[in-house]
């Protein structure tokens, strides 16, 4: 099949010609935005699992082979050699940074690592156990009143100054976050640090106690970072091209992205499975019973970290985790009871007809909790760093969304399946 080729529809008596799209990498799709206007007939797909919201050239997906590319580059080129910064620009603008380049978004990154002071006043009207995906898409809104001139930025000019500005003040945002909830000391940020190593440093320094981190700590959260960066159409992605299909600014509809990640669905999934590996572990649990109890459905006991919408394959972000995760624990000195449980769990999941029939292997959630867990991080910080990583994805899909001179509101169409008219009856009559 090719660009111009076509299909038809037939619906009753009647035939639809409708056209091909086909990407790059061979994928079709059928075009029907004309249909309903052909037909009177819209399609069904709940959870859009076979709906092409748009034509993307950020980043490419074959979960039948367990393929990810960012702009055409393996992630597993990008996690062993690049940095999360020159990632970053990769998806944002399309190619990698020539040095100029890099050297500039780097500048542009240190200007903006501080948040305005009067922001500091508004972390003290979140009670101390607010959840640090709260603070931080309120504070994210925040950031755009204090510099309106960017809210809307244009490519020539300022957009590159919104995207460093939000990529920048998220780092700071975020460990803010974390240090409300411990009830210490906001940290500023230091010149002297790059991208990973300087949020590490707000999140564990104390004013008497600097922190310092290990090259093997920040390589390992680098890899993180860069593996969750962008993942094609996902929930918060799409949420974040719906809302800024509105028009809505930078700001809120990447905010609205934070929000859609908080789910336990999406974001928290890294946590749910380091919270099932506990419990095995506490329970003294054999890990073949609790494969077999996950196979009894009456038992309603959810395997977490195995199984993607997307991939029928083995996740190649939880290839690239699985060593990274043996790697630090083992230049760490620690020994975490969690990855042999996990370990384990993979070996018998991967050797049973049950999980191969179905096509159910680790995804990325399966090991970045633990190695979240190794570096200090709390869990309830654990979707701040999915989206401390995704933001750059995030802006890029804005920034494509917005460039796009076809592009319309978001407006999906459903199926009425309510009450037929009926009459308003007064409340007296009512029985």
């Amino acid at each position: 099949m090719k660009a111009g080729d076509t299909v038809v529809l037939r619906i009753g008596d009647k035939s639809y010609t409708l056209p091909l799209v086909v990407g790059t990498e061979g994928e079709v799709g059928i075009d029907i935005s004309s249909l309903r206007a052909l037909s009177g007939v819209i399609t069904v797909d709940e959870g859009y699992g076979n709906t092409g919201s748009c034509q993307s050239a950020i980043t490419f997906i074959n979960g039948e082979k367990g393929i990810l590319r960012y702009r055409g580059y393996p992630i597993e080129e990008l996690a062993e050699r690049a940095t999360f910064v020159e990632t970053a620009y990769l998806l944002i603008f399309g190619e990698l940074p020539l040095p100029t380049h890099l050297g500039e978004f780097r500048r542009l990154l240190s200007e903006n690592e501080f948040i305005h002071e009067d922001m500091r006043h508004h972390f003290e009207g979140f009670p101390p156990n607010a959840h640090p995906m709260a603070i931080l898409s309120a504070m994210i809104n925040a950031l755009g009143a204090y510099q309106p001139v960017l809210l809307q930025p244009e490519e020539d000019e300022h957009f590159i100054d919104a995207a460093a500005r939000i990529m920048s003040k998220v780092r700071t945002v975020a460990a803010a976050s974390y240090k409300k909830s411990l009830g210490q000391p906001m940290i500023y940020p230091r010149y002297d640090l790059q991208y990973v190593p300087n949020f590490l440093h707000m999140m564990f320094s104390k004013p008497n106690r600097p922190y310092e981190p290990t090259q093997e700590v920040a390589d390992a959260l680098r890899r993180v970072l860069i593996l969750h960066a962008d993942h094609e159409q996902n929930c918060s992605a799409s949420t974040v091209r719906m809302v800024g299909s509105s028009q809505a600014n930078l700001y809120a509809s990447v905010a609205s992205g934070v929000c859609a990640l908080w789910g336990p669905l999406h974001g928290g999934a890294n946590q749910a499975t380091v919270n099932m590996l506990q419990q095995i572990h506490d329970s003294d649990m054999n890990v073949d019973d609790f494969i077999r109890q996950v196979k009894d459905k009456s038992a309603k006991i959810r395997l977490m970290g195995f199984g993607h919408r997307v991939y029928k394959n083995y996740d190649p972000r939880a290839k690239i985790l699985k060593k990274a995760c043996d790697d630090l624990l083992s230049k760490l000195g620690i020994h975490d009871p969690l990855l042999d449980i996990a370990k384990r769990m993979e070996e018998v999941a991967l050797a049973d007809s049950y999980f191969v029939e179905r096509r159910l292997y680790p995804n990325v959630d399966f090991y970045s909790g633990i190695i979240l867990r190794a570096i200090g991080i709390p869990m309830n910080m654990f979707p701040v760093l999915f989206a401390i990583g995704r933001m750059p994805g995030w802006i890029a899909h804005w920034r494509e969304s917005h460039l796009n001179p076809s592009a319309r509101i978001h407006r999906p169409r459903q199926i009425y399946v309510g009450h037929t008219e009926r009459h308003y009856i007064p409340v007296n009559e009512r029985s």
